[in-house]
């Protein structure tokens, strides 16, 4: 039992850290481009990252790879944070912070979806009826609820939103051929990928920043979201006695989400966003829903 709440107390952290980097996304960019804030991010949370290693007396894991090992983290890199942050960032740029966030919060669909052809997983019915559910609720985001018309404020934001589901997913597909160390792994990510971020940074919009206020935002998406939460949240998972109460919080996060929205960024939240997150959210339970009985009817009494 003790385990498990120390498990409930890290995972309920994690998602209230996930819900505050939405704001922190829309109040870094009004004073940097997204190039700029994925290099500054980036740095930081390279160093967050590496300090947790050397905390835990892993540092020096990062020698004893193999070269293949090396390469692969090259590719993953490029895929995130360098590919992956430069299109969320730019859905944000575009977008309100309350339909670029719900949007990119169906990644987990475009995972099962993309997990048929390339994990050789089957899709069921329920599969097909969650898709309609959770992408009704992205029509009825990006539409600002005007269905009939299907007119968009910013086609491109959204495009970018629903394009940086696709390659969270094929990230995290890739990653599974991972064997590697969480941490040590996404550091290495990270140190690969930050030489290229810093080429297009240099040849786009240079390295100064307009505000200060940029790179304290910049420094909380790094601690924050590139760094802290993601090994407060393995941490969750390695003490839960029961994993799914743990992995259910993260339904919690685009809800709490949009308060940070309202009171830090200013935007009136529409009904519509309320409208589409529901419609989201219970697209991704149903998927939850048919794990569950799939596990009772495996599993020997």
């Amino acid at each position: 039992m003790e385990r498990q709440r120390k498990a409930v107390m890290l995972g309920l952290l994690t998602v209230l850290l996930w819900s505050t980097v939405a704001s922190a996304f829309k109040l870094s960019l009004a004073a940097m481009t997204p190039v700029q804030l994925l290099f500054y991010a980036s740095l930081v949370s390279i160093f967050v990252l590496g300090s947790v290693l050397a905390l835990q007396g892993r540092f020096s894991e990062l020698w004893r790879y193999s070269r293949r090992q090396y390469l692969q983290s090259l590719g993953l890199g490029l895929m995130n944070p360098c590919l992956y942050y430069l299109v969320l960032f730019g859905a944000y740029n575009r977008l309100p912070a309350q339909e670029a966030q719900p949007l990119n919060y169906t990644w987990a669909l475009t995972l099962t979806y993309l997990s048929v052809p390339l994990l050789k997983q089957r899709l069921r019915p329920l599969d097909v009826v969650a898709g309609l559910v959770c992408y009704l609720g992205v029509v009825v985001i990006a539409s600002r609820g005007d269905l009939l018309s299907l007119h968009f404020a910013d086609t491109m934001g959204v495009v970018l939103a629903l394009s940086s589901t696709l390659i969270w997913a094929l990230y995290w597909i890739a990653n599974t051929r991972d064997r590697r160390d969480p941490v040590a792994g996404l550091l290495l990510n990270f140190l690969f990928g930050l030489p290229f971020i810093a080429l297009i940074c240099a040849f786009t919009d240079g390295f100064e920043v307009e505000r200060a206020s940029g790179l304290i935002g910049a420094a909380y998406v790094g601690v924050f979201e590139m760094g802290i939460s993601y090994v407060l949240w393995l941490n969750a998972m390695k003490l839960a006695d029961n994993t799914a109460t743990i992995s259910n919080f993260i339904f919690i996060s685009p809800f709490l989400s949009l308060i940070f929205i309202h009171y830090l960024v200013g935007e009136k939240i529409l009904p519509a966003t309320y409208v589409g997150l529901v419609l989201i959210v219970a697209g991704l339970v149903l998927q939850r829903v048919k794990r569950k009985v799939l596990r009772r009817r495996v599993t020997p009494e």
